[in-house]
């Protein structure tokens, strides 16, 4: 089969694909060149999240003449792929869900502790000659309510490794069973926000979630712990950019309201011209949660499994519109 790879692979997925007797062509294509039907001769496209697979770009690559038939999502999220027009041009959805979870899930608890214990920017002030060893009095997680706004594997990972932490795990997703002992859940997103001084934002971007988290929910948070400790309140959101109203974000910051903000996802990226970077409380990484070493040989095998059961006939596992 040809196989366009539009936004990167793993070198040695790319080799096992030609060894088994596929074409794979690494190219980055342009919204406008996509539209065009650019790469209708090809029968798979492998993408992650900077290629966008809209309804005018499938039916522009599986008209009459079009071969597509599976799109690959090389991640979990699949907002940038319009999964009911590819069912409607007989286009299979599958994405690698297991992959990329044990390296958001320590990117998350990285962003969590470099937070509350200032350690951005303490780095910095020591770079820039100060020793503010009086200004950087942090805050522990041991004790604190931790608020999981979806509740899917990444999240789960999460809960595990900031449980064996001390934290109190809550949640909310309404498309869980809540019937658990593993963290005590809410029946809505207030009364989560409400519960919890630490947020980790784990659900897909859809009209649902869109700019969900704004300052009215911000300012439901509580600033001190269970025994009263003031901690501030710290949001993580290594997830979807556009879930957090990133204009509220920054009033949130910029008034004290809320105490840091780590994110790894934006609603525009990259997003090297946000306004957010120039706050002191907020932190980021520019859209690397799956960017381990480790993860993306995972990723590359779980492509490769997908790649030779849709050669075989056989429907994966993964596929997301069977």
């Amino acid at each position: 089969m040809r196989i366009a790879v539009t936004d990167g692979i793993d070198a040695n997925a790319k080799s096992t694909l030609e060894s088994l007797g596929h074409s794979v062509i690494e190219k980055h294509y342009s919204i406008e060149e996509l539209t065009s039907g650019c790469i209708s001769d090809y029968d798979i496209v492998i993408i992650r999240s900077a290629t966008i697979l809209n309804s005018e770009i499938i039916k522009a690559n599986t008209g009459i003449n079009g071969k597509l038939s599976m799109i690959i999502r090389a991640g979990v999220g699949v907002d940038n792929i319009d999964l009911l027009a590819a069912s409607d041009c007989s286009v299979s959805v599958c994405n690698t869900p297991n992959a990329s979870t044990n390296a958001v899930v320590e990117l998350t608890i990285g962003h969590l502790i470099s937070s509350c214990r200032n350690i951005v920017r303490g780095d910095k002030m020591m770079k820039d000659g100060f020793w503010a060893k009086k200004e950087l009095r942090g805050s522990e997680l041991r004790g604190k309510n931790l608020g999981l706004l979806g509740y899917g594997r990444i999240a789960k990972g999460v809960a595990d490794a900031a449980r064996s932490m001390g934290m109190n795990i809550h949640a909310y997703d309404p498309y869980v069973n809540s019937n658990s002992s593993e963290c005590l859940f809410h029946d809505s997103v207030e009364s989560l926000f409400e519960s919890c001084t630490h947020i980790s934002i784990h659900c897909f971007l859809s009209d649902e979630t869109k700019h969900l988290v704004d300052l009215k929910m911000i300012s439901l948070m509580p600033s001190k712990d269970n025994h009263g400790i003031e901690c501030g309140r710290h949001i993580v959101n290594c997830a979807r950019g556009g879930i957090i109203n990133e204009g509220d974000l920054y009033i949130a910051l910029e008034n004290g309201l809320l105490s840091t903000a780590s994110l790894d996802v934006f609603e525009i990226e990259p997003a090297i011209k946000s306004p957010l970077l120039q706050l002191d409380g907020f932190h980021a990484t520019p859209h690397v949660g799956a960017s381990t070493f480790e993860a993306q040989k995972r990723i590359g095998e779980e492509i490769i499994a997908i790649v030779e059961s849709h050669d075989s006939g056989i429907v994966p596992l993964t596929c997301l519109n069977k």
